[in-house]
């Protein structure tokens, strides 16, 4: 038979949805490419089509609303999950714009594909709308299966314990088809360095200096601007490090951030060193989002300085109550006292660091790589049937090539 096709679909919605999806493709091809055919799928863009464009480009716009204005962020969570599942889905997919809709169904049936992998519910929507429905899996990088993520799906994985749980509570949930897996980090953050001394040295940091990162998504929107100005003037050794995403006009008024001679302001706009950035970091300052799971990962305690909806605030509690690393603070002025006495003693961190340090086998996508592989096996058996007689084949042959004496 054909290699059965596995759709991995890009959705730029916040860079939440990007980075698990990365990691999974990247762990799923090197196990199990020569099994199936991988299809990474840039699946608004990819065919040009306008109105799928602008409903990514609506998306994206959303989530630069609810960090601008966090109350409108809250209100839209609050009614998706009065609303439910279907209801939800068939408004933020479907009513607001219908033609993309029936654009996005047509493209996914275009791709045909067997399974679709999904990091973001609107992609798994469209699968689960195509008349021949392909096996859909989808993964939900928040700390709760809320109602977009509720929506049907043949396999759900998320790795948060306390939303596990709570999907349990659901009829529509079990052990079947709801899975626990690690936080889908990106997998070269496993090939970064923990020494803080070296990366600090490699990006040209001061390397004794206690080191704080800023970070409010890919967009950059949130407190950094005026904690930095806050901090620029004061007179204690501090690096700061903002990265501004693609926020180009907060990079440059940075920039141009004029500081006393005891700060070392070094703005990043949107960046690929970022695991190189937080393996030089004493402390993470932020906004709440999947960020906190990279932060913890390399051991760095975290300040959360705002929340954009109820999905942000539910991770911001993850890192805060169960893993323990994290802390809440929306006042600039008072985020920036903090900083000012983890700076002055950097022992006092040491409860969190533990913690952070303690929560880092939480981390891969290996497991969930297996949890899919296994879904699919168990949907098309014929697979399973075909590589067995392939590797009997092969096999074989090399007992044969063994037993040749020429």
């Amino acid at each position: 038979m054909d290699k059965i096709r596995v759709l991995f679909p890009f959705v730029e919605a916040g860079f939440g949805h990007i980075m698990p999806m990365k990691s999974i493709i990247g762990t799923f091809e090197k196990k199990y490419g020569d099994k199936v055919e991988v299809v990474p799928s840039s699946f608004f863009t990819e065919s040009g089509d306008r109105h799928l464009k602008r409903y990514e480009r609506m998306l994206a716009r959303q989530v630069r609303t609810y960090n601008r204005f966090p109350a409108i962020g809250y209100l839209a969570t609050f009614f998706c999950e009065l609303f439910g599942a279907t209801l939800s889905s068939f408004g933020s997919v479907r009513l607001i714009d219908p033609v993309a809709y029936r654009r996005a169904v047509a493209h996914m049936r275009e791709l045909a594909p067997d399974v679709v992998f999904s990091t973001h519910w609107a992609t798994n929507y469209y699968a689960e709308h195509l008349k021949e429905k392909p096996l859909t899996v989808m993964y939900c990088p928040d700390a709760q299966h809320y109602a977009l993520f509720s929506y049907r799906s043949d396999l759900n994985m998320i790795s948060m314990p306390s939303g596990y749980r709570k999907a349990l509570k659901k009829k529509q949930y079990t052990p079947d088809n709801m899975k626990l897996v690690p936080f889908l980090i990106r997998n070269e953050a496993f090939a970064v360095s923990r020494d803080k001394r070296a990366a600090r040295a490699a990006l040209g940091l001061p390397e004794d200096q206690f080191t704080v990162l800023l970070v409010e998504g890919g967009y950059g929107i949130g407190k950094t601007e005026a904690i930095c100005k806050l901090l620029a003037k004061e007179r204690f050794p501090l690096t700061v490090i903002p990265v501004c995403g693609r926020n180009e006009a907060l990079y440059r008024r940075l920039c141009a951030l004029e500081t006393t001679e005891e700060i070392t302001l070094r703005p990043y706009a949107f960046t690929d060193d970022m695991f190189r950035l937080e393996a030089a970091a004493d402390l993470f300052c932020g906004k709440s989002g999947n960020i906190l799971a990279e932060a913890t990962f390399f051991g760095n305690p975290s300040i959360v300085t705002n929340c954009s909806n109820m999905t942000e605030q539910n991770i911001a509690d993850h890192y805060i109550r169960t893993v323990g690393c994290a802390m809440k603070e929306f006042s600039p002025r008072k985020t920036v006292e903090l900083i000012k006495t983890f700076a002055g003693d950097p022992a006092a961190l040491l409860p969190y660091r533990e913690a952070a340090g303690a929560y880092r086998g939480h981390f891969g996508s290996e497991q969930a790589a297996d949890e899919l592989w296994n879904k699919i096996a168990a949907t098309f058996p014929e697979l399973c049937r075909t590589e067995a007689a392939a590797t009997t084949d092969r096999e074989d042959s090399k007992s044969l090539e063994l037993q040749y004496v020429p």
